[in-house]
């Protein structure tokens, strides 16, 4: 009985320690402390965020066991002794990289051209770990793929404890997490410079229901991690070539420079538009920002005309055809337009690039606009 009992006792405990393993609650890193891990071999190739741009449902559900296969024990680890034994070259003269900011989105403004921005980008992303999954290097956009984020205390090494706890104690355990990344390049000042964006995008598997000896989980968007994400664009701004402690103060001390007020407004035509308070460079520049956050697919743009081209999947068009080929299969092109009204005043449209303008079209495309005015 005491032997029994001390058992429970310890369960208890670790049950406390793995309840604590999320963001909730979990004390705020200084920059450049924030530990990450990534599992180099356990990438998710093909989960996505539902088109929609909303939360799934059960029906939309991702199964884990679909789409992570060989796993390894091979981690990309970013902890003190690691960063010990990469000796800094102290002749190499640093790159003035400035960091902007407007609202909750921070971007950098790199002294190099886009072409060399580029390449860095890309072996950035490759060194942590990450396979990059889609480029066009026409618009400067390259994305990774999944990559699971470890948690402290990883499932797979629960084994017999973890099955323990879930069917007597009903306790709540570290889950997978995975992250994925999407670097955009703007050439600024003639191309002489660039501007670099990093927008985070990450997934969580959390439990539906339990059971018997079983449980259903489901893969679902996870709230955006800024300081995930302030992390590693901090990491980027070093290895575009700044100095670690300039990289530090700016971004700390990055001020807002622009606040973003967005207005809902109501066509005759019944389609809605956007009103924002800002030029139209600063208008494009938050649209791409926003178009990111929303995982959406950017087949083209064009800064002089203003213009964004989408395909995005209409929820009308889902069926048996997106289920066997996938949602690329109904994807359908569109275009945003961004208009100034005046130096202060922009306006961002919705166009569909067929012109039939059908009411289902019209429903979506508002939908659309209200989420990238949500990002706001």
């Amino acid at each position: 009985m005491f032997v029994k009992l001390l058992v429970i006792f310890a369960l208890l405990s670790l049950t406390g320690c793995l309840s604590s393993t999320g963001n909730k609650g979990e004390k705020t890193k200084k920059l450049g402390e924030l530990n990450i891990k990534y599992y180099s071999n356990k990438t998710v190739s093909s989960l996505e965020i539902p088109p929609d741009l909303t939360k799934p449902d059960s029906e939309d559900a991702f199964r884990l066991s679909k789409y992570v296969t060989n796993i390894k024990e091979e981690i990309i680890s970013f902890s003190d002794k690691d960063k010990a034994k990469k000796k800094p070259n102290i002749f190499k003269k640093p790159t003035n990289i400035e960091v902007k900011k407007s609202a909750n989105r921070r971007w950098l403004v790199v002294d190099k051209k886009p072409e060399e921005v580029w390449n860095l980008s890309r072996n950035f992303l490759k060194s942590n770990g990450f396979a990059i999954k889609k480029t066009n290097k026409k618009i400067g956009l390259m994305e990774t793929d999944f990559l699971e984020n470890r948690p402290d205390v990883p499932s797979q090494s629960l084994g017999i404890i973890r099955a323990f706890l879930q069917r007597t104690l009903k306790a709540r355990y570290a889950l997978p997490i995975i992250d994925k990344y999407r670097v955009r390049i703007e050439p600024i000042n003639g191309g002489a410079q660039s501007e670099v964006h990093l927008s985070l995008t990450s997934m969580e598997e959390v439990i539906t229901d339990k059971g018997g000896d079983t449980e259903n989980t489901i893969w679902q968007p996870r709230a955006r991690d800024e300081e995930l994400e302030t992390e590693m664009l901090y990491r980027l701004m070093i290895y575009l070539g700044s100095d670690d402690a300039s990289a530090k103060e700016k971004i700390i001390s990055a001020t807002i420079e622009k606040k973003v007020n967005v207005k809902i407004v109501k066509d005759i035509t019944g389609y809605t538009k956007l009103v924002f308070s800002l030029n139209q460079y600063d208008t494009w520049s938050s649209v791409g920002w926003a178009l990111d956050q929303l995982n959406v697919d950017i087949e083209d743009k064009d800064v002089k005309e203003g213009s964004f081209y989408v395909n995005v999947a209409r929820d009308k068009d889902k069926g048996i055809l997106s289920r066997l080929f996938g949602e690329d299969a109904i994807k359908k092109s569109f275009q945003i337009i961004v208009r100034a009204i005046d130096n202060k005043t922009t306006q961002v449209r919705f166009n569909d690039l067929s012109g039939e303008n059908k009411p289902a079209t019209i429903d979506f495309s508002n939908k659309f606009l209200a989420n990238i005015a949500k990002q706001f």
